[in-house]
């Protein structure tokens, strides 16, 4: 009977650690992205694992450049779909840019304008780490 009364104790405080923490939890702030960007990932200040690849989601009717650390991917190297408006790209043996993530932080910066029609150029530079 003890250890029942232990255990419903130990599982109470858990649940009220949870509730706590969403209650309460920063949460932190959502970011901003520009015009075109719907969506990038991994995230501004996110940590990643070394496997992670980059997904940058565009408006429709827009094509970007990509380059991580300096470095411009090459066309042949990013896997565009234009239904989505996702471009993917991850590291592989193949890759002329890099092979495989280092540890650290890492910076993305991805270059816009639209496909046709008035031009609309613009950028977005995030950071972040791997490891």
């Amino acid at each position: 009977m003890r250890y029942r009364l232990v255990y419903i104790g130990l599982g109470a405080t858990a649940v009220a650690v949870v509730a706590l923490a969403i209650a309460f939890g920063g949460g932190g702030r959502p970011t901003v992205l520009p015009g075109p960007v719907e969506a990038v990932s991994p995230g501004p200040g996110d940590s990643a694992i070394i496997q992670t690849g980059i997904d940058v989601d565009l408006a429709g009717g827009y094509t970007a450049d990509i380059s991580i650390d300096g470095m411009p991917i090459p066309p042949n190297e990013l896997t565009f779909v234009e239904a989505t408006g996702v471009y993917h790209w991850q590291p592989e043996p193949a890759s002329l840019i890099m092979d495989a993530w280092t540890p650290g932080p890492h910076t993305v910066r991805v270059s816009w304008d639209t496909v046709s029609g008035l031009a609309d150029p613009g950028s977005f530079e995030w950071t972040f780490r791997v490891g």
